[in-house]
């Protein structure tokens, strides 16, 4: 059962607590999530994507690269295609980790391949701040990526929590290709390459 979490930002956030997660932060001391340099002005590589569904078929735009660098930049791009469908978006930011967004009623689902990434992304800190998590103060605890957020973000379109997961987890593909791969799943690998220009 979903849970709406409200925070200060414009939009709250819906969090799935009874899907599982890779590793949890809960109820341990943190320190708050801030990138330790600024991206919001930078040109990241990588890409921002809005599948969109609409009358059976997907079609995929480019979207502006602020995306990368500032959440509420990419909501407001989502929420603005005013689409009757579902609509995801896939952020593949400065080919480190990647997030999925799905604007819902009165929310937004979130997902993002690394949680440790707010230490040095605004886009992953913003992220973190709308699930309202924190890292664990021990460095040891940040070595290793890890995802937060809605696994069962695309359990709709048939990719299961655990499948998604596993993907999550493949610390030997580049977040591109997770992207691909769940593109391929969900039936919009071509016109994904299409908007990415491949």
């Amino acid at each position: 059962m979903a849970t709406m979490v409200q925070c200060d930002r414009q939009y709250p956030v819906v969090a799935w607590t009874t899907l599982p997660r890779v590793r949890t932060v809960e109820h341990v001391p943190t320190q708050s999530v801030e990138a330790a340099r600024d991206t919001r002005d930078a040109a990241l590589p990588g890409f921002a994507v809005a599948a969109i569904r609409e009358e059976g078929r997907w079609r995929c735009v480019r979207m502006d690269p602020e995306a990368l660098v500032d959440l509420d930049a990419a909501i407001t791009a989502l929420r603005g295609l005013r689409s009757p469908g579902a609509v995801i978006g896939l952020l593949d930011v400065d080919d480190e980790f990647f997030v999925l967004l799905r604007p819902a009623p009165g929310g937004v689902r979130l997902l993002i391949s690394d949680a440790v990434a707010a230490l040095d992304y605004d886009v992953a800190a913003d992220v973190l701040d709308l699930l309202r998590v924190e890292l664990p103060p021990d460095d040891d605890a940040l070595d290793d990526p890890w995802p937060e957020g809605d696994m069962g973000i695309l359990s709709d379109f048939g990719m299961a929590a655990d499948e998604l997961e596993i993907l999550v987890g493949d610390l030997e593909l580049w977040p591109d290709e997770q992207l691909d791969t769940i593109a391929r799943r969900l039936g919009f690998a071509d016109p994904l390459d299409e908007a990415v220009g491949r």
